[in-house]
């Protein structure tokens, strides 16, 4: 599958992200995957799809408005993150890899909100 969304590398990342984040949960048991397993795979995956969304609007508004859906969805996936380190479903180390890895993605997420429309309508 190809589209121009494919090209934004932001857009890439975030796809990256759902999947390691996938990656992880494949391992765990069937608690662990039913209750926060669930919760943290959906808001990884709503990190592109709410990028995806915005882009299909066509209008620069709305498609911040859905970057700041993206990166609420990032700040959620942090959050269960840190539950899944502190439960001991994932190593500290793959826990502070894949939260570094959700920080990053917010910062240059700040950056693409910024470059979309007018320089005086966005804010983070």
């Amino acid at each position: 599958m190809k589209s121009a969304i494919n090209d934004l590398e932001i857009y890439r990342d975030a796809m990256e992200i759902g999947e390691e984040v996938w990656r992880v949960v494949l391992n765990w048991d069937f608690f662990a995957k039913d209750t926060l397993g669930k919760q943290i795979v959906r808001s990884a995956d709503s990190i592109a799809a709410n990028l995806a969304e915005g882009y299909g609007r066509y209008h620069f508004k709305e498609n911040q408005k859905f970057c700041y859906y993206s990166r609420g969805s990032a700040e959620e996936t942090q959050t269960w993150i840190e539950k899944a380190a502190r439960r001991a479903l994932v190593e500290r180390e793959t826990a502070r890899m894949l939260y570094d890895r959700v920080e990053t993605y917010k910062k240059r997420l700040n950056a693409y909100i910024r470059s979309i429309g007018p320089a005086d309508s966005s804010s983070c």
